[in-house]
């Protein structure tokens, strides 16, 4: 018998990069209840919450602390307008924010989400050159395979033809340079691809630096594109350089940032500080939808004026600051220093590294990529010459409806699994839901069994 709630679903909601013409005709999964790191479906069943509700979830479903901040919270106030009043809790977020942040950010402006984020460093970025006099720069540089959200702003600054092709007529133009994450190059050639990339960088950057105003990064991880991963020093290479053409510099943590490396913010690794950072999804530890910008001092005082001066940054949402997300920010950063998250992170790191050993070593495994707990495996048909699947098997779909057949939620891209798990997770815990994985693989991609997905969820 269909759930009733699914029944509303179907009539009345429109779900995030999905097919809903299958949607409307397959079975779901109605989450009713989590905690910890499991997830529990209307029929009593549990997963694991293999991908953190879209990796944001940093600490597991109903942590005491943050339940209880949020809940202290309610009793003074649930949301007041950043407009015109100040915030206890997005004052002191903020603070605890920049001090835990890259030598250099000084200043944080909220928002709701990572695209938001983006687009508000697009535009301060914009507006900086404008009030600095150089008025010709107004291009922006990006990579191909990026992504960045889904505005208008931050798909213009995106790479995937998929996700972005179809806008291309409301974007802006911008320009696109290779990526050093080419993962179907042999080990042999990667350094030389990577000079390359950085080559073909600073081409772009001398030619055209009096129109380049700044240029934008995920730090180490190409997450969208299928967890690609930056080769060792390209990202401190391309501070360099944009330091050294006069471009400004927006690293996108949205995904990347909050631990998930192995550090709190993945530019620390190369010990990168840009003129903008963008974070969110694990601010509030997969609480409340919040994000920030932050910025320089350099960049902040370029806006300060008089009214007459017209260099106000006239940008904002109904809900910046929001009370509520910024008091599960604090509770979740006293969380990372209360249980030294960072530093129990390294055996789970280690411990996720050997059991992937395995699944790279599968028949239809051509690549394994990790960057602390950000994994990718991507599924080939032929593993020697790396032949995909056709897009039409949906094998990454396949294989994550079969893991949670097996109680592991997952969630692909492409055919590219993904698995992103809390950070709170146990080794054990870890090494079960790698196991879950590798069975899951191993029944789709060896034994053939399907788990009857067309491509319409994933």
């Amino acid at each position: 018998m269909t759930n009733p709630v699914e029944v509303l679903d179907k009539e009345y909601v429109w779900h995030p990069f999905t097919q809903m013409q299958q949607w409307l005709t397959a079975p779901q999964t109605v989450i009713t209840d989590a905690e910890g790191i499991r997830l529990y479906d209307a029929e009593g069943n549990s997963y694991y919450d293999g991908v953190s509700s879209l990796w944001v979830n940093i600490h597991g479903h109903k942590r005491k602390e943050i339940d209880e901040a949020i809940k202290e919270q309610l009793g003074h106030a649930a949301h007041t307008t950043s407009l015109g009043l100040v915030s206890v809790p997005a004052a002191q977020l903020a603070q605890m924010l920049v001090q835990v942040s890259p030598k250099g950010l000084e200043k944080l402006f909220y928002s709701d989400d990572g695209a938001t984020a983006v687009e508000i460093a697009l535009k301060m970025a914009f507006q900086y050159w404008q009030i600095k006099g150089k008025s010709k720069k107004t291009k922006f540089i990006t990579l191909k395979s990026a992504y960045h959200g889904d505005t208008i702003g931050a798909v213009s600054v995106g790479g995937i033809d998929l996700f972005h092709q179809v806008y291309q007529p409301m974007l802006f133009e911008t320009y696109h340079v290779s990526s050093p994450s080419c993962y179907h190059c042999k080990l042999a050639e990667k350094a030389s691809c990577h000079k390359e990339c950085l080559e073909e960088l600073e081409n772009v950057l001398k030619e055209h630096a009096d129109e380049i105003g700044a240029m934008i990064i995920e730090p180490l991880v190409q997450a969208a594109a299928g967890m690609l991963m930056a080769p060792e020093g390209y990202l401190k290479r391309v501070r360099e350089l944009t330091k050294k053409y006069d471009v400004l510099l927006i690293a996108d943590e949205v995904a990347v940032g909050f631990g998930r490396t192995g550090k709190m913010f993945a530019c620390e690794h190369e010990g990168v500080s840009p003129d903008f950072m963008c974070i969110s999804k694990g601010i509030t530890g997969g609480y409340m939808p919040l994000a920030a910008t932050l910025t320089t001092m350099e960049v902040f005082n370029a806006f300060l004026g008089t009214a007459a001066d017209k260099r106000t940054f006239y940008h904002g949402h109904s809900y910046t600051g929001n009370q509520l997300g910024c008091a599960a920010g604090i509770a979740s950063l006293k969380i990372f220093e209360t249980d030294k998250v960072l530093e129990k992170m390294q055996p789970k790191i280690k411990a996720a590294s050997k059991k992937l050993t395995d699944i790279g070593a599968m028949e239809h495994v051509g690549e394994v990529r990790q960057c602390g707990l950000i994994i990718g495996i991507e599924l080939v048909e032929d593993k020697k010459t790396k032949k995909p699947y056709a897009w039409d098997k949906a094998m990454g779909g396949e294989v994550c409806l079969k893991a949670r057949a097996h109680g592991l939620f997952v969630r692909p891209v492409g055919d590219v699994v993904v698995f992103m798990p809390p950070l709170c997770s146990t080794i054990e815990e870890i090494e079960d839901m790698l196991s879950i994985l590798k069975q899951a693989i191993h029944e789709v991609t060896e034994l053939g069994q399907s788990s009857g997905c067309d491509g319409g969820l994933f």
